[in-house]
């Protein structure tokens, strides 16, 4: 199973000594792992379906190191919006016409994502055309009235580690898209400026025929540039006034306006020394794309997700009409279908039912309700029968409401820039002041004082800053990328300097998203038709334990299937004609005290045991993120009893893991013990309050549609080492940042100094801005080296 073929990229190849997933390039972190060749069983069924499909050619092209499938791949989800979607598009056309729908996509990572979509779309019957707009995470599908089914489409999507939702209603460009067309124009301006400016420098006078117009057409595409490119800085600076910030763009758009000024009245006065146009012109295009690199490192983390999720699934009444969780009233009886989500607390009328309550308390054993007790707000139907209810309150007074509840951050505000922006400001136009008190003083020469002043602030434009700052967090951003962490809010940096606490939530956090199989070996024996029967038996139910096995079953090989006479008893387990699967003694012939039974006819075959299991480096990232100086705490809706347990195999304090809490809770805990300095990390709606107090927050899970978009970052993979990760590139990070400025403040007091000296003139300026903006890249770019190192080095 762990042969390395053809079809495997060469940087996987060629890292035996530190194996990696032979499907996402993940480093393998346990035996088991290492044993299988894949991080998660995920990953292993992908690698599967991708060369079942004949599609291997995708892991010649893919980026070394992608996102992990997860156990996504194997989750049922509710694609009845799909298709209704399809019946309303096709209703008024005729049979074998064209229907054209666009739908979001999560998951896209690299052009070799779009291959292998595009592909798996070409294979379905009545397939047509589709394009794949990365950029907006969108596909358009084109396909032929009555052959094709989109619902099926997307659950074959969701197989290979794609999940397909409605197409995003947000009609404006993303940031990088504008910033692009910006550095389109501005490259072509600059060049121009470039062109025209260059005679000048050759010795090219004034009274040369075509000077005039040489000159004229700096001042064009000089105030083109300004216009296109320097407003966009000028615009978020004046915004930033207006809110009592002192943003970077601040110095930027002074040193523009004044470069600009200086050159337009030199034009005008026909005094050469003032012109600077060149300088304005490439400078506008160098901080356009600094900027670009900043904003598009970010926007790609965010395409991975999907912008809107489906609306919720419809309640049905008992008079037949379907209405949506938010219309619900109180007395109103409703019924849930398997896997669907009860949106306010209710009192159960069907005899019994089992519900999972992990989305709102960390429990991670599914319990079961009997007719006429409360079923609480949030608690999830896994059973595999309809379950009806009469509601106790409406929507806007139930728990699932308050935890979906969205709240709008402070803005952050970064305080190293801000001491930066401040003296900046102090230093740069003190000095320009003294300097043109000096130079009048000294000359009485008007335009001589002008033109120092000018040339001190062309000079001493925050390049270096403007510049590498962005390329630092850029870089950042990407190095946590092949590690499995994807930075969501730039916003992020700036708060994470101020961490001290980092609070986990336990399950599906500290531990696995589903139990684990810790007897995989009870398997083996099974024939091909008792695997077969086994996974008709689970797959499709929403159960922890059922998801479980679906993932061994399918990542093993087993075809897929789906039952159709599955008979269901709540709290005991299922059974199919003679096939069985669920709590000793229920349906086999005795002996067995504990675990889960697999019989037929009453005969046991195999007797599977799971467990909540923490994840394989959590103990010792625990410990790495302690000798960082940072304190760890566990709060938990589990019993007091799972979260003790837990915290021993963690070697954490008992005082520092907390069960039992309600999401109310949580957050009160956070507000009291850490309110301004946490780093909240969770996977449920349960952890949703506890997200909004914290400083930081981040989510192991991206497919529940739930925490992704509160999180600044998400974190994908068996292990929790992405955490580590980021501190450590934060570091990286602001060490290039001091460096830089370090860097910057020497650059100046040259620079400034011969400005005032009188030593600038435009061929000057136009010298030592390129010099200083390769300097700073390349200092970026040393410093930054260490972060690909550790991205390199580590494992997930």
């Amino acid at each position: 199973m762990s042969t390395l073929t053809a079809a495997t990229p060469a940087s996987v190849r060629a890292s035996a000594a530190h194996p990696v997933c032979r499907h996402c390039g993940s480093p393998l972190i346990d035996e088991r792992m290492r044993k299988s060749g894949f991080c998660c069983d995920g990953c292993g069924y992908v690698f599967r379906l991708v060369h079942e499909h004949s599609l291997e050619n995708y892991y010649q092209f893919k980026d070394e190191v992608t996102a992990p499938a997860g156990g996504g791949v194997f989750q049922p989800k509710d694609y009845s919006w799909l298709e209704t979607a399809q019946t309303s598009l096709e209703s008024p056309l005729l049979a074998g016409q064209a229907v054209d729908y666009t739908v979001g996509i999560q998951g896209i990572s690299c052009a070799a994502c779009v291959w292998l979509i595009e592909r798996i779309f070409l294979q379905q019957p009545g397939a047509r055309e589709i394009i794949v707009n990365v950029q907006y995470g969108r596909a358009r599908l084109r396909w032929t009235k009555g052959e094709f089914s989109a619902a099926d489409f997307a659950r074959k999507l969701q197989a290979f580690g794609y999940l397909i939702g409605p197409a995003s209603k947000e009609a404006e460009d993303p940031e990088s898209r504008g910033l692009g067309k910006r550095i389109g124009l501005c490259a072509a301006f600059s060049m121009n400026v470039m062109l025209f400016s260059l005679p000048t420098y050759f010795g090219m006078e004034s009274s040369y025929e075509w000077a005039g117009l040489f000159g004229l057409l700096n001042v064009i595409f000089g105030t083109l540039s300004l216009l296109v490119g320097g407003t966009y800085f000028i615009d978020r600076a004046a915004r930033a006034l207006r809110q009592g910030s002192a943003h970077l763009d601040l110095p930027i758009s002074i040193g523009l306006l004044g470069a600009y000024l200086g050159s337009l009245y030199g034009w005008l006065a026909g005094r050469e020394e003032f012109v600077y146009f060149d300088f304005v012109s490439a400078f506008t295009l160098l901080m356009l794309v600094g900027r670009w690199a900043q904003v598009s490192a970010v926007e790609r983390n965010r395409r991975r997700l999907l912008r809107d999720q489906p609306a919720a699934q419809p309640l049905h009444l008992t008079d037949g009409t379907q209405i949506s969780p938010e219309n619900i009233r109180a007395d109103q009886e409703f019924s849930l279908e398997p896997g669907q989500t009860n949106p306010v607390e209710m009192r159960l009328s069907s005899n019994e039912g089992t519900f999972s309550l992990a989305s709102i308390n960390g429990e991670a054993e599914p319990r079961s309700f009997s007719q006429g007790q409360r079923v609480p707000s949030g608690a999830v139907n896994v059973s595999r029968q309809r379950i009806a209810g009469v509601a106790l309150q409406g929507w806007k007074d139930s728990l699932l409401a308050q935890l979906l509840e969205t709240h709008e951050r402070p803005a952050e505000r970064d305080s190293l820039l801000n001491v930066i922006v401040r003296w900046y400001l102090v230093g740069i136009i003190g000095i320009s002041c003294l300097s043109g008190i000096g130079w009048w003083m000294g000359s009485h020469d008007p335009l001589k004082t002008w033109a120092v002043v000018t040339a001190v602030l062309v000079v001493s434009c925050p390049c270096a800053v403007a510049l590498a700052f962005p390329l630092a967090d850029e870089f950042a951003t990407v190095a946590l990328r092949k590690r499995g962490v994807f930075v969501r809010e730039h916003s992020l940096w700036s708060r994470l300097n101020r961490v001290r606490n980092v609070i986990f939530d336990k399950t599906g956090t500290l531990t696995l998203e589903t139990p684990v199989l810790q007897n995989p070996e009870a398997i083996d024996p099974l024939d091909e038709a008792q695997r077969f029967a086994l996974l008709r038996l689970v797959q499709d139910n929403p159960h922890p334990v059922s998801q479980a096995l679906t993932e061994t079953l399918l990542a093993s090989g087993t075809r897929s299937s789906h039952a159709h006479d599955l008979v269901e008893e709540p709290g005991f387990g299922v059974r199919e004609g003679a096939w069985s699967l669920g709590r000793p003694g229920w349906s086999d012939n005795g002996g067995v005290q504990e675990g889960t039974v697999f019989a037929y006819r009453r005969q046991v075959l195999a007797v599977l045991r799971f467990l909540d299991t923490v994840r394989a480096d959590a103990a010792d990232e625990l410990a790495a993120l302690t000798r960082r100086g940072l304190k760890i705490a566990i709060l938990s809706g589990d019993s007091a009893q799972k979260v003790a347990r837990s915290a021993r195999e963690l070697k954490l304090p008992e005082g520092q893991a907390l069960g039992g809490l309600s999401p109310v809770e949580k957050a009160a805990w956070i507000a009291t013990h850490a309110p301004d300095d946490a780093l909240m990390l969770g996977d449920g709606v349960n952890d949703s309050l506890a997200f909004d107090r914290a400083l930081c927050r981040g989510t192991p899970v991206i497919h529940q549609g739930v925490l992704e978009k509160k999180a600044d970052f998400y974190y994908l993979g068996r292990g929790i080492s992405g955490i580590r990760s980021l501190f450590e590139v934060n570091t990286l990070r602001r060490r290039t940042h001091v460096a830089v400025l370090i860097f910057s403040v020497v650059y100046n007091a040259l620079a400034v100094g011969l400005a005032v000296a009188g030593k600038v003139n435009p061929l000057v300026a136009a010298t030592l801005m390129p010099i200083n903006s390769l300097l700073t890249f390349s200092l970026v770019m040393v410093m930054m080296r260490k972060a690909r190192t550790l991205t390199a080095s580590s494992t997930i």
